[in-house]
């Protein structure tokens, strides 16, 4: 299985085969000194081939929670596109969209055309990309009703496409999974009568079978783990327990009681060779799955998805201390009525997702030394309330205020109200296409050396999760535009395309501009018809 796109890169530096594209990119950065009061910046630039693969093949998502809010959301919004149903509201005849997914409704700024105006392509445009009508979809769930009953009982479709979509889903049953009333709140033992008995080694062992299962009878290629299920408390990370690959299997081996049921799933998917993504805020990925995933050639992400909310406060945050106006306290409101609010009320559950709002604003405070001290931060305070009536009808209030010039205040208030699964379905197809992508990407400095992924831990992902993971020592990223032109830089950069700016020198410098309005810019003729055919067949 494969998909093709119609952007074709007229460039020395790059290569088109059938298997693959191949891409010489020159990487830029400045290297900053401090030596007393003097400050010295050196440009440095380093070449280095990057390779895409241009074969998907067969693609499978594996979800834990399949049967909750997200997991029946998504299922449901992946056959309804692909169905390419309409049903009716009463606003009137609807059509089935992926808004909210980067890869399917955004677009990345491609360049400019002959009249000097921007070209933007939809983002799964740029590279190979999975299409969300071939992903085939399992899962495991605490609970036993099957896909049909659990859409209706989330209460997020609209009933006449429920009912077109009621006799499909209907047949979608999840597997047994991991309850552990220690790591979630007691008031979802209710739902727990769809349980893999046994130790925690046992456990790995039937997700394992699971996976494997999965994969045969669907004769795939690829398999991505996706944990959407509820949030957990944080476990006592211990040294010796969860600080290496081979302290982490021996302590699942000996049932300790301080592996979480996402960490078994985390291993389990990691054993069996696929990534695994953590959308939740508990500490699942440890050291010791990092060091196993790097060992295995796979790659992990976390944590926890980034919805509207949260992309809200990045935005806020990085426009008021990029303006020079300094954030002093950000408070954060939430109620919910949906399952993972009833959850979340729970205190050690609660404190999970609470650790993961309020990191959000940490590298954009430090950005700024005129503002802030070192380790001065805003007051950030953030509550979340389960209100069963608003269902999966979230609401947020923000309170951000800030001090302006001579030690005066302003202060923004936003109120946000929005359906949580259908703003956090499309990050979890956004996570599954491009982890996809990046498992076909490899990079070296130069023909003497073997083809190398990128690190196990997934931060190129970071745009769309919460509290993103990073290698270890390495700067975290919040502020969202900083995120979202990482990502969409570093698809560019397999097309060895410099990094997209908007200087726009060709509409301020006079010669410049000349050479726009001449044509002179665009006298490369772009590639003929058998110039593109050696290109794909890889003909130099």
């Amino acid at each position: 299985m494969s998909t093709t796109s119609n952007l074709i890169v007229s460039s020395p530096h790059v290569k088109y085969t059938d298997d693959y594209i191949f891409s010489e990119y020159e990487y830029n950065e400045t290297l900053v000194t401090k030596k007393d009061n003097e400050i010295v910046a050196k440009p440095y630039k380093t070449s280095l081939s990057i390779r895409t693969g241009r074969k998907i093949g067969k693609v499978g998502v594996m979800l834990v929670g399949w049967g909750g809010n997200n997991g029946s959301t998504f299922t449901a919004a992946v056959l309804a596109n692909k169905h390419q149903l309409t049903w009716n509201t009463k606003n009137g005849q609807m059509d089935s969209n992926w808004l909210g997914s980067i890869t399917q409704a955004s677009t990345v700024r491609l360049g400019i055309d002959e009249k000097g105006q921007d070209v933007f392509v939809t983002m799964s445009k740029l590279l190979p990309m999975v299409h969300p009508d071939d992903l085939a979809i399992d899962g495991w769930d605490i609970s036993p009703m099957n896909l049909a009953d659990a859409m209706v009982r989330a209460k997020v479709i609209d009933y006449d496409l429920q009912q077109k979509l009621r006799k499909e889903m209907a047949t979608m049953r999840p597997r047994p999974a991991i309850y552990d009333p220690d790591f979630i709140a007691a008031n979802q033992a209710d739902r727990a009568v769809n349980l893999i008995k046994g130790t925690r080694y046992e456990q790995y062992l039937q997700i394992r079978a699971d996976i494997k299962d999965f994969r045969d009878k669907n004769k795939l290629d690829r398999v991505i783990v996706l944990w959407t299920a509820n949030t957990e408390r944080f476990c006592e990370v211990t040294k010796g327990v969860h600080d290496t690959s081979e302290n982490l299997e021996r302590a699942l081996r000996q049932n300790n009681l301080e592996i979480s049921p996402s960490t078994i799933f985390a291993l389990a998917a990691i054993d069996e060779g696929c990534c695994y993504i953590n959308g939740s805020p508990q500490n699942t990925i440890v050291d010791g799955v990092v060091e196993r995933a790097e060992k295995m050639g796979v790659f992990v992400a976390g944590d926890d998805f980034k919805s509207g909310q949260t992309k809200l406060k990045s935005v806020l945050v990085e426009f008021l201390v990029s303006a020079g106006l300094k954030p002093v306290s950000i408070v954060s409101y939430n109620h919910l009525g949906n399952n993972d609010g009833k959850n979340l009320s729970a205190p050690r559950q609660f404190r999970s997702k609470e650790i993961s709002k309020s990191n959000v604003v940490d590298d954009m405070v430090a950005s700024n030394s005129e503002l802030y001290a070192p380790g001065e931060k805003p007051d950030h305070v953030v509550v979340i309330k389960y209100v069963p009536y608003v269902g999966d009808s979230k609401r947020a209030m923000d309170e951000y205020t800030s001090e302006i010039l001579l030690h005066g205040t302003n202060t923004l208030v936003v109120h946000n109200t929005c359906e949580d699964s259908l703003l956090a379905v499309p990050l979890i197809l956004d996570l599954v296409v491009l982890t996809d992508l990046f498992c076909r990407l490899s990079f070296r400095k130069n023909d003497t050396e073997e083809w190398s992924p990128m690190h196990g831990v997934l931060s190129a992902l970071g745009y769309l999760l919460k509290a993103p993971l990073v290698p270890r020592g390495a700067p975290v990223d919040h502020a969202l535009a900083v995120q979202r032109a990482a990502l969409a830089d570093l698809l560019r950069a397999a097309l060895a395309l410099p990094p997209a700016h908007r200087m726009r020198l060709e509409h301020k410098i006079p010669f410049l501009m000349s050479d726009l309005r001449s044509g002179v810019m665009f006298e490369s003729s772009p590639p003929t018809k058998r110039q593109k055919l050696a290109q794909e067949n890889g003909d130099k």
